[in-house]
């Protein structure tokens, strides 16, 4: 397959070589690597130094004056080579007795002397009868030449070699010396492009990339009455929306030079490289115009400035920041380049991205509806053999909230248990059976005693009843007391359509179904278990959103005191939030007394209806699972109880 990526210098607008590098000039860093280099080298000689440790002290002693050791026996072992000899004596002497001169006396164990050739004593007689071991050791020798360089100026070499094979590397894209460098890759699209073809259930995200595809191949339409296409689009949304596949298709589409990065590979340790690598990055972004910068996950660089984490300005994601918001600035209207960002996280960026004239045009991309959702399994499915049972309108209206990525792991865990199965096609089951495992979690094979399946068959049956009986809570879908995740039991409950206003009734009633299995458990067994651990969470969370964001409460008022993520925790220095202590105070107070009441909804409702719960868990004890028409119809409630 084709590489998608290839090196900007294949463009057929190259940059001026003339044209100095960002940075500073080359001779500012010559200056900088000699001192580096000498000192290498006089650390590396020092070292070398201390390894070969330093030369044997040798007293220089006349030949007789050796004779006259020998015969007092004061010779313990000699080596020769020719006429020198030289040994280790057994008590120290001092040579000269006397300072003769300039001449300074040497004490020494070991000496060295040299053998006249008129000598015609017999020494070798001389030696055997004083003792002396002659021939044991090898005469010392000074260190060659090649050794002294080697151990001397060796590793200061091999340490600018590989230097100088990371500099050359960096030349071609990669190691030190391209540091500075960006990292964005230039996307060709393979054989198989994604286009917006690819792309479904977010219809007018689409027809806003279709007029930015349009501008590219078709300027002067634009030109002519005046408009100008937004410099920067902004797509932000949940994850797993499609942002990125959207980046895609764009790049498939315009079938222009498309440049993609993410934002996070801006930052490095070394400050002012973030800012190099953008200007390098806006650099190729012109010399291959018109183009698109695609940058992702804007928010690791784009956080507004000023805050209580930031000194003076000067750190190296402000830097970058400052850079962007110039290049992006800096554009003239026939230059052609267009940057797209994505973010999951648009209320934390900084207002000056935000103004017209950088990203001008914000894009929302938001979960699909029903009939998105359809159209997204329909693109994932198309390379899924289906079984005629299939029905993917149906999997579409039981996936509420699910977004593109969501829908694309169900139809491949739905193909999994196809293939684990052994079946030719991908069948209904295997989809409702993927379904259960991507929202409750993979089946646990665990051995539970009867207590504990009498227990979780009651709390379970205690959130269904509820589920059933209360006239804007979402249907009950599947009840199984099967463990699966960290659950020993799962009560599944998914609306008809889809939801976009949510009513005061509707979220008090989802507080009073998540209470339902800890209420029955208490008019059951008198007491409650660690079972109701996260329904508990989910409650009071309800129920903090109603009051400190949503005004539902008479004491609170219509008063925003949690205005979501990155608003309100902090002000943006070290002050803490505006919020007094006695409004936190009743904000605990309200949503304590809307839990309370919900629980006394739960327990009256659960107690007019015990017959019911009880007809429940006897079913479930003896099938652990029950569907949406076989639960309705043991407990004996018509699906109209709730219209």
């Amino acid at each position: 397959m084709q590489n998608p990526f290839r090196d900007s210098s294949q463009l057929k607008k190259q940059r001026d070589p003339g044209k100095p590098l960002a940075g500073k000039p080359p001779t500012v860093k010559r200056v900088r690597w000699f001192p580096m280099i000498l000192g290498l080298f006089v650390v590396n000689w020092i070292v070398a130094s201390l390894i070969r440790g330093p030369e044997p002290t040798r007293v220089k002693l006349p030949y007789s004056t050796f004779i006259e050791q020998v015969t007092a026996r004061n010779v313990d072992s000699i080596s020769s080579r020719g006429a020198t000899i030289q040994g280790d004596l057994k008590k120290e002497i001092t040579y000269p007795p006397k300072v003769i001169d300039s001449q300074k006396p040497v004490t020494a164990s070991k000496f060295r002397t040299e053998r006249p050739t008129f000598a015609t004593d017999d020494l070798s007689t001389m030696l055997q009868k004083s003792g002396v071991k002659f021939g044991a050791e090898p005469i010392d020798r000074p260190v060659s030449l090649w050794i002294q360089l080697l151990t001397g100026v060796g590793p200061t070499l091999l340490f600018l070699g590989a230097m100088l094979w990371f500099l050359r590397r960096g030349m071609a894209g990669s190691g030190l010396g391209s540091i500075g460098k960006s990292k964005a890759e230039l996307y060709v699209p393979p054989a198989e492009r994604t286009t917006f073809a690819d792309v479904a259930g977010i219809d007018e995200v689409v027809d806003d990339m279709r007029e930015i595809v349009d501008f590219l191949k078709n300027p002067k339409r634009y030109q002519e009455v005046g408009g100008m296409i937004p410099k920067g689009v902004l797509l932000t949304g949940p994850p797993g929306t499609g942002k990125t596949l959207l980046a895609r298709a764009l790049a498939g589409e315009a079938d222009v030079p498309f440049f993609a990065v993410a934002a996070s590979e801006f930052i490095e340790m070394i400050v002012g490289v973030g800012a190099s690598r953008v200007r390098d990055l806006f650099d190729k972004a012109r010399a291959a115009a018109p183009s698109i910068i695609f940058l992702d996950e804007l928010d690791a660089i784009g956080r507004a400035r000023g805050g209580a984490m930031s000194f003076g300005g000067h750190d190296e994601r402000e830097q970058t920041l400052n850079q962007i918001l110039t290049e992006m600035d800096g554009f003239s209207g026939n230059e052609g380049v267009i940057v797209v960002a994505a973010t999951n996280r648009p209320e934390i960026l900084d207002a000056a991205l935000l103004r017209p004239g950088r990203f001008d045009r914000r894009v929302v991309v938001n979960p699909p509806d029903v009939v998105g959702r359809e159209a997204i399994l329909k693109i994932h499915t198309r390379k899924v053999p289906l079984a005629p049972d299939v029905n993917l309108r149906v999997i579409a209206s039981v996936t509420p909230g699910m977004v593109g990525a969501d829908l694309r792991n169900l139809v491949n865990e739905a193909a999994l248990l196809a293939a684990r199965r052994q079946e030719n096609a991908v069948t209904n089951a295997d989809l409702t059976d993927a379904l259960e495992r991507v929202q409750l979690g993979a089946a646990r094979h665990i051995v539970m005693t009867l207590d504990d399946r009498t227990k979780t068959a009651v709390h379970e049956s205690g959130h269904a009843i509820i589920g059933m009986m209360l006239p804007e809570a979402d249907p009950v879908r599947k009840i199984s007391i099967i463990p699966r995740g960290r659950a020993l039991g799962v009560t599944f409950q998914s609306p008809d359509n889809d939801r976009y206003a949510m009513s005061e009734t509707y979220l008090r009633g989802r507080i009073v179904g998540a209470l339902g299995g800890r209420v029955a458990e208490r008019l059951k067994f008198g007491q409650v278990t660690t079972g109701a651990e996260s329904d508990l969470s989910v409650a009071t969370a309800i129920a903090r959103q109603m009051i400190s964001r949503w005004g539902m409460s008479e004491a609170i008022g219509p008063v925003s005191i949690d205005n979501g993520p990155g608003e309100g925790g902090f002000d943006g220095a070290f002050n803490s939030s505006p919020i007094s202590e006695h409004t936190r105070e009743l904000v605990d107070n309200e949503v304590r007394r809307l839990i309370d009441s919900c629980e006394s909804e739960a327990h009256e409702l659960l107690a007019a209806n015990e017959q019911r719960l009880d007809r429940l868990v006897e079913s479930l004890l003896e099938h652990e699972t029950l569907d949406e028409a076989e639960a309705y119809r043991i407990a004996e409630i018509d699906h109209n109880i709730r219209k």
